[in-house]
Order: structure tokens, then C-alpha cells, then sequence
């Protein structure tokens, strides 16, 4: 399933100007993969290259845009969260301006809401940076006055 640059904000927290994510390009089963096209203007470009906390927000968007996915296609509810850790980081290098970065992430566990994930950022082939990160869920269900 492919989530557009266009649709994207429907799916993750984050509005302007922390959106790190273009694309979803893959949700399937324990897998999500997406793109980003680094612009001069993002908030996170110094000297023209990505700082590193952008690439591990990229991966924590990715993780909350594919688990959305998955939950709201099985239970048509959307899904909101927060990093409730990050470990195993390793820094490899960092993309510039105008660089094009492909995000793989794969759910390697789940208990209830608590979701651990391996993310890894590639730029041609290249690995940046990879992470485990451990997303919390909560799930929103639509709002309703049952008061009235």
C-alpha cells in the first residue's frame, strides 16, 4: 500500500514543519518502507546536511504511518503514539540537501499497545543510520458527545 506526500498528515502525528516522511511506500505484514526528499528549508538542515535526530524521527513516522495502516485497515481505527525508547543507534553517515533517503523498517516484536521496531535509513544502497525504537500506541477511536 503507498500513502502519498499528500495523505501522509492523516496517518502520523507530526504536522509542518517536523514532517520527515514523503511517502509510504510499503505496509504489509511486519514490514514498512518510505521515502524522503531533503529540502534546504527543513528545520533539522545544518550546512546543508541532515542532522541525525531528523533520521530518527524519520523512522519513528515511518513505524507510526505503517502501524496505522495495518490497525486501521484490521480494526478501522487510526493510531497515535510516542518513542518510548531508542537503542542499538549507529551513525554511519548523513544525507544532504536534495538527497533522496529510503526507509526500511521491521516490527520485531509486539505486546498489546508497545511495539519494538528495527529501522535502518539507506541513501543509494548506502546504510546512514539504524536503530531499534520502541513506539507505545494509543489508539483514537472517533469522537463522540455521549453526554448530550
Amino acid at each position: 500500500m503507498k500513502i502519498s506526500k499528500e495523505k501522509i498528515e492523516s496517518y502520523i502525528p507530526q504536522r509542518a514543519p517536523f514532517i520527515m516522511i514523503d511517502n509510504l511506500i510499503q505496509a504489509s505484514g511486519r514490514s514498512f518502507k518510505s521515502d524522503f526528499l531533503i529540502l534546504a528549508d527543513n528545520i533539522f538542515v545544518e550546512n546543508g546536511v541532515l542532522r541525525e535526530f531528523a533520521l530518527i524521527e524519520n523512522i519513528a513516522q515511518s513505524s507510526s504511518a505503517g502501524l496505522a495502516i495495518l490497525k486501521m485497515s484490521a480494526e478501522k481505527k487510526t493510531i497515535d503514539g510516542f518513542i518510548g525508547g531508542i537503542s542499538k543507534l549507529k551513525l554511519y553517515d548523513l544525507p544532504k540537501v536534495n538527497d533522496t533517503i529510503y526507509t526500511i523498517v521491521n516490527l520485531i516484536a509486539q505486546l498489546e499497545n508497545m511495539f519494538l521496531l528495527k529501522g535502518e535509513n539507506y541513501l543509494k544502497g548506502k546504510k546512514l543510520l539504524e536503530c531499534e525504537i520502541k513506539l507505545v500506541g494509543v489508539l483514537k477511536w472517533e469522537h463522540r458527545d455521549y453526554c448530550t
